[in-house]
């Protein structure tokens, strides 16, 4: 599978690490995800028509997960890998909080464990201590997780979120502005650094308050937003270990929570090297890949590639 957490999972194994066609599989990763997570919403969601044999073997997992609405009922619980399970007694992120709103509320993907959820909340109201003013975000989880139609490939199991790089303004959007608003590009044109006129020290320190919170096991940014990083003054560096510089997030960073006490079925993201990572080869992995505007979404596995107790939750009240 060709995907930044796919990536990580096994880029510890021995041999595993080859440039080339890592980077050939990011782009094939990309243009099949998160080249779209930007894609407008709608206000008026229409269901997905029935499947005609939603118990075929060859039925995409991702087309079941799709048409499940709300989540399966008992304590919550992330079952399997980040791209590669599902989520048991999600629970929703409101829509609008005191120092959040919800992004792309069609997409019904604003789901996830309560330890997410509370992780959110206490971020939204760090960050405006840090000159920050609320938070937008954006792509959770489906109400069971499993695979999505489209936009990533992890996002699964009920512990990540994208968060944008675009501070909320003071008013409550309409939900035609939280359909059809596009989040800020803080990556230079020519990929190689932010732009000076977008990146601001409210947009690093913002990054720093989410990945400092013990919870946070990896967070997702460009190169470009790492470099930046890298320049940050002072003798605690600890915190930039944890930033994975990957293709795309040049609008949102991506925040991953570890494995809950709560879910035994979770399979933990692989710890990163030690240090900082601020000359590693990964940051200029990606640094003259342009991303296609549109692209096809990946096809996904069959129910029976997911760990076994997603069926269950599939199929839960």
């Amino acid at each position: 599978m060709c995907s930044h957490v796919s990536e990580s999972r096994n880029s510890r194994k021995p041999g595993f690490e080859r440039p080339a066609a890592l980077a050939l599989c990011a782009v094939l990763f990309f243009a099949h995800g998160a080249a779209n997570a930007q894609d407008k919403g709608t206000l008026d969601p229409k269901p997905l028509p029935p499947l005609a044999k939603p118990d075929g073997p060859g039925t995409l997992a991702k087309e079941l997960f799709a048409r499940k609405t709300t989540p399966s009922q008992g304590p919550a619980r992330s079952i399997g890998f980040y791209s590669h399970g599902c989520i048991a007694g999600a629970v929703a992120l409101p829509v609008d909080g005191e120092t959040w709103q919800v992004m792309r509320v069609s997409r019904n993907r604003n789901w996830g464990h309560p330890e997410l959820i509370q992780f959110i909340e206490q971020l939204a109201d760090k960050a405006t201590r840090t000159g920050w003013h609320g938070l937008l975000i954006g792509d959770m989880s489906q109400p069971r997780g499993g695979p999505l139609l489209a936009g990533h490939t992890s996002h699964q199991v009920g512990l990540d979120v994208d968060i944008w790089l675009t501070p909320m303004p003071a008013h409550a959007f309409t939900r035609l502005e939280r359909e059809e608003m596009m989040a800020t590009m803080v990556v230079a044109a020519n990929r190689k650094d932010v732009d000076p006129k977008v990146w601001t020290p409210a947009h690093a320190a913002l990054i720093k308050t989410a990945v400092s919170d013990p919870r946070v096991t990896r967070v997702f940014v460009n190169p470009a937003i790492k470099k930046a990083l890298c320049r940050e003054p002072g003798d605690d560096r600890a915190w930039l270990g944890k930033i994975q510089p990957w293709l795309g997030h040049d609008w949102h960073f991506h925040v991953r929570l570890g494995c809950q006490p709560d879910s035994p079925d979770c399979e933990p993201q692989p710890p990163r090297d030690a240090g900082d990572g601020c000359h590693s080869k990964e940051m200029e992995r990606f640094a003259n890949v342009v991303l296609p505007e549109h692209s096809t979404p990946h096809a996904g596995p069959t129910m029976a590639k997911l760990p076994a107790a997603c069926r269950e939750v599939l199929h839960a009240p």
